[in-house]
């Protein structure tokens, strides 16, 4: 199934995604003499006993066994108010990219146990504009990612088990202010401003049991890994390309490593961080060691008000957003503060 959540009456709906268009969720468990829940999050919370229900009216809208008609509306991120997001570090060449590109060693600790983040949660929008401050614009940048929503509550589970708490996969949009990023980071904290003004998901969510013909054990760790591949076009112009197969840590160890003494709930967004050439902090930096080595001058690429930037997953869709910069000028960056030094 897909499902989706859109907008109507200044509130959000869960919905389903059938041949191109979108049926509203209840509605539909209504026809067919049942209910669920008609926002994603309780949706979500209701468990299997839900999914079971939205799969029947899936089947029944195929069928033509139930006169249900379509939705002409927005679609929202498929979780419009995720109780929590986190993004993981699991694709090594992305990492191993990056830090040759700074000039340092790869961290041994990579290859130990798969590190994520929180982001702001209240940020995650979908697919369409995305409106930004003016410091966000100072090497404003895209990430390439695949995400879980999970659809179980639970605690301390082990990777063996992980993936049945997984309600679906979809693409993740992890946008990155690198100035802003680079700037705070040095103080040995976040990323905090330079990610939590929106990350996107979308455009819906695919559960697993479509992905089947695509999924195998993973050959190197526990868990399922899914071989789809991943691609980025930046004003039409395609950038980068991967596959989610390269994740070196299964979402299943990212689950367990998350649930490690802490609950985690139906609706929590986990990112698997960016693959391999997907974000232009590491595409420029391999660009300026290349030109380095040829003697010519490197001019970096980041995206700009007004630019396209368009993510796509096989079997996950396509999730594309246009630069938008806000109306009034406003900025946050570093500026030197007239106090004097504390004592130590």
């Amino acid at each position: 199934m897909k499902l989706v959540s859109y907008a109507h009456g200044g509130h959000s709906h869960a919905g389903l995604f059938i041949d191109g268009a979108i049926y509203d969720l209840a509605a539909g468990a209504v026809a067919i003499k049942q209910s669920v829940p008609a926002d994603m999050n309780a949706f979500l919370a209701a468990g299997e006993s839900a999914m079971t229900t939205a799969r029947q009216v899936q089947d029944a809208v195929i069928n033509g066994s139930i006169s249900l008609n379509a939705i002409d509306a927005t679609l929202l991120a498929p979780v419009p108010k995720p109780p929590s997001c986190r993004d993981a570090y699991a694709f090594r060449q992305h990492v191993a990219t990056a830090r040759r590109n700074r000039g340092v060693d790869m961290i041994p600790e990579f290859d130990q146990f798969p590190v994520f983040y929180f982001t702001n949660h209240n940020s995650v929008i979908g697919g369409g504009d995305l409106e930004v401050e003016s410091d966000h614009l100072h090497k404003l940048d895209f990430e390439l990612e695949a995400a879980i929503v999970i659809g179980r509550h639970g605690k301390n589970i082990p990777a063996a088990e992980a993936d049945q708490y997984i309600a679906g996969l979809t693409i993740m949009n992890d946008f990155s202010a690198r100035v802003l990023q680079m700037e705070e980071m040095k103080l040995s904290l976040g990323p905090a401003k330079g990610k939590d003004f929106a990350t996107s998901i979308g455009p819906w969510l695919v559960t697993l049991d479509e992905l089947r013909d695509k999924s195998a054990p993973s050959s190197q760790g526990v868990g399922t890994v899914w071989n789809l591949s991943m691609k980025a076009w930046h004003n039409g112009t395609q950038v980068s390309e991967g596959n989610l197969a390269d994740m070196n840590w299964t979402f299943a160890e990212i689950i367990e490593r998350v649930s490690y003494g802490v609950e985690i709930f139906p609706g929590d967004v986990i990112g698997s961080g960016t693959v391999g050439t997907g974000c232009y902090l590491e595409l420029n930096g391999t660009g300026a060691l290349e030109a380095k080595k040829a003697g010519r001058e490197f001019m970096p690429t980041w995206l700009e008000d007004g630019d396209s930037i368009d993510l796509e997953i096989e079997g996950l869709g396509r999730l594309s957003h246009t630069v938008r910069k806000a109306l009034v000028d406003r900025s946050i960056l570093a500026k030197k503060k007239n106090v004097e030094p504390a004592a130590v």
